[in-house]
């Protein structure tokens, strides 16, 4: 069983783009040219304002947005996933693993996966508190995290966002980092369908307004992003996301991944925690729970 952090709704509030470094991929590269391959990825041709482009290096975006990558392999894995299920206790029972839940019955499994934020792992129950080791903890109580929110305004069809760019990164305002009209970002525009636009905050603003109310962060956004896109149309909707594990600011130190828990059965723990928040990272952690789960199947 994998729980993974995040939905998997439209609005991928949290994406920005897909790099490749074609110096460092190796392996990786098969990754890339498979979700291309499917036009789940494709390059990104939109105009983006402020972005730092590294030499040899090559941006993606996912027209679908970036939860269709998750989608497309949990199809390819023929998995029978379920969404929404809360884990709050994980204890052995008779060789396997008992998951309990905050709604529904515990169920049993020969293997657990972890790819939650680290410091939920350490939020867990049950007899996994004792199995994690001293050293393990210091290394799982060692990592860090930075914090945001991101807005998302959306428009009915036919409302025009009248900007040169299809994204702008933020140098010079307190609040607000990145800005995204989303559509175009992923060049998908239609006049059937109405425009997205997508703000992060800075990290600094994440972390002090982190426990506000989320009706008053909402607003703070908003009349931040009114002075920087002062021409903007009354959106239909908004929707404000409290980002609290954004991006990994310290990993699990010289790890290769992933982290055995416990061997038999086997409880093991990896995702972006234990190498770095990109899809580079991300790869590289599935790659290295894929060989340690292997002899356990």
């Amino acid at each position: 069983m994998s729980t993974t952090r995040g939905d998997l709704g439209s609005a991928d509030l949290g994406a920005q783009f897909v790099t490749c470094d074609s110096e460092l991929a190796g392996p990786r590269l098969s990754f890339y040219e498979e979700l291309l391959s499917h036009g789940i990825l494709t390059p990104l041709t939109a105009p983006v304002e402020g972005m730092v482009v590294r030499e040899g290096s090559y941006n993606y975006v996912a027209p679908q947005g970036i939860s269709s990558v998750v989608k497309y392999y949990l199809k390819e894995s023929g998995a029978d996933v379920l969404y929404e299920q809360h884990v709050t206790h994980i204890s052995l029972r008779g060789g396997k693993w008992e998951v309990s839940r905050k709604v529904g019955p515990p169920e049993q499994f020969d293997v657990v996966i972890l790819t939650i934020p680290v410091p939920q792992i350490l939020q867990l129950q049950g007899d996994i508190v004792n199995i994690i080791n001293e050293s393990q903890k210091q290394q799982l109580e060692s990592v860090s995290y930075s914090s945001r929110y991101a807005l998302g305004l959306f428009y009915e069809a036919g409302a025009r966002i009248d900007v040169p760019w299809a994204a702008q990164y933020i140098t010079d305002n307190p609040c607000i980092r990145f800005i995204s009209i989303d559509n175009k970002k992923r060049n998908i525009e239609s006049p059937e369908v109405g425009p997205s636009l997508v703000v992060h905050t800075t990290v600094t603003f994440g972390s002090e307004y982190l426990d506000s109310d989320p009706a008053e962060v909402q607003q703070i956004i908003l009349s931040h992003l009114e002075r920087i896109v002062p021409s903007l149309p009354k959106p239909s909707s908004i929707k404000c996301h409290k980002w609290r594990y954004s991006q990994v600011t310290k990993a699990v130190p010289s790890c290769p991944g992933q982290m055995i828990l416990h061997t038999q059965p086997l409880l093991i723990c990896g995702g972006d925690g234990f190498t770095r928040s990109n899809f580079d990272g991300c790869i590289e952690s599935a790659m290295s729970l894929a060989e340690a789960v292997k002899p356990h199947l």
